[in-house]
């Protein structure tokens, strides 16, 4: 395979043509990215990954005529591997939460686009999620869907902070194997692989 057909293609979808060029300006000049389309709209998204089946999508959540969440849906409807990562502007927004649920992979803040697009991309490109610990909290907390107990959530809480197995089950007075238990619970739940996703 020549390198040209081994860059990683990407779609850019926000309203804001600085957003748009300031994206097209860190894709640029990488040897294994690819910027493949642009659009403004979530009707324009739709129709420019229809025609250039990008591997990973930008998608901004605000949008004129049709949300990014309902872009999202549409795309993930009649591509089931659309691999899509939302673009927000403060990390509250309820609406991450629904995009992920919906089949987003990860989420960038747009203050952060220029420390976390590149990394982000790959590693949704290679099939991981790339969560912040913020929005792993919120996902955990509003999983309707095999929601996670209180006592998974504490567990989930510490593996973001770096702790073990060992210094969870002395943090929260239970053995390890419990903790043990409860981390198989979460990932089976969130649909994750391992701890380094978690």
């Amino acid at each position: 395979m020549d390198g040209v057909h081994s860059r990683i293609r990407i779609l850019a979808v926000d309203d804001h043509p600085l957003v748009r060029e300031g994206i097209a300006g860190l894709i640029g000049v990488q040897t294994d990215l690819e910027l493949v389309g642009q659009a403004s709209s979530g009707r324009e998204a739709v129709q420019q990954f229809r025609a250039h089946r990008p591997d990973v999508t930008l998608m901004d959540l605000q949008l004129p005529d049709m949300s990014g969440l309902d872009a999202l849906m549409v795309i993930r409807n009649e591509f089931s591997d659309a691999k899509v990562i939302v673009l927000t502007t403060y990390a509250g927004d309820a609406q991450i939460v629904r995009a992920l649920k919906a089949g987003a992979q990860g989420y960038l803040l747009k203050s952060t686009l220029h420390q976390d697009l590149l990394e982000t991309i790959r590693a949704v490109h290679a099939g991981r999620k790339n969560l912040s610990p913020e929005v792993s909290y919120q996902l955990a907390e509003h999983m309707t869907d095999e929601s996670l107990t209180p006592a998974e959530i504490l567990v989930l809480r510490h593996i973001a902070t770096g702790s073990s197995n060992k210094q969870i089950a002395d943090q929260l007075s239970v053995t390890e194997e419990t903790v043990k238990g409860r981390v198989k619970n979460i990932l089976a739940k969130l649909g994750l692989r391992g701890r380094r996703d978690l």
